[in-house]
């Protein structure tokens, strides 16, 4: 394994391995081999919105590793959002890494111009959440992400462990086969919080002035309303 410069720090043989090793595996193993195998240079990102990074937030809290957690905060995050973020703190006795953007919102619209979401939504997610990640990401050598396989069209591909060539590390989805009804089963069976926002027809949540209600329509659908935007650019 090797993060010299941008060469991959696993062979494809040896992430082959892996997949098909852990495939057949309870996701708590793959955890528990990722958060030994990396110790402190291995980081869970949560967005507080879905369900998914809520279940990896419980898991990894019960392996009691002291594993990183890193926050994406866009400063335009629904206050429900903000609001689970600091309850998950206190119920798992952690603490989370707040990121946020080198830009204030005051200087995007001074530089960019008011309701940069609006006009140019893939600008928008460049400044507040895809260069903070990568910046945040720098210290690792490993990214647990909670992305599933099931979520759209361009997931549909995820593998349990993947070289990342953007962030240089290995990117490890370990709900990447889980159905959305296993991610609640799972909820339900340990009590996880979850954003309300859920409950009352939001399926994926980001930014407020990007994420409308979807009621039962495509997981996706009430993101970037107008637009053929499916993803912030982060797991792309």
């Amino acid at each position: 394994m090797t993060r010299n410069g941008t060469a991959p720090g696993w062979t494809e043989d040896e992430l082959n391995r892996l997949n098909r090793e852990f495939e057949t595996c309870p996701v708590a193993t793959l955890l528990d081999w990722a958060t030994t195998q990396f110790g402190p240079q291995i980081v869970l990102t949560c967005s507080f919105g879905g369900p998914s990074g809520m279940v990896l937030l419980d898991m990894v809290a019960r392996l009691e590793r002291g594993t990183p957690v890193l926050f994406l905060d866009s400063d335009l995050l629904f206050p429900e959002t903000y609001a689970l973020a600091e309850a998950a703190a206190q119920r798992y006795g952690i603490t989370i890494e707040r990121r946020r953007p080198a830009l204030s919102l005051k200087d995007q619209e001074r530089l960019e111009g008011p309701r940069l979401y609006e006009r140019e939504p893939d600008r928008c997610c460049g400044i507040r959440k895809v260069a903070p990640l990568a910046e945040a990401l720098q210290p690792y050598q490993a990214w647990i992400s909670g992305i599933r396989r099931d979520q759209s069209k361009t997931r549909a591909e995820t593998r349990l462990l993947e070289w990342n060539t953007r962030h240089n590390l290995l990117k490890i989805n370990p709900l990447a086969f889980w159905s959305e009804q296993a991610v609640w089963e799972y909820i339900h069976a340990h009590e996880v919080p979850y954003n309300p926002l859920l409950d009352r027809g939001y399926p994926s949540l980001g930014c407020m002035p990007c994420t409308r209600p979807a009621n039962g329509k495509d997981p996706r659908a009430g993101r970037w309303a107008g637009h053929a935007k499916t993803e912030c650019g982060i797991h792309l």
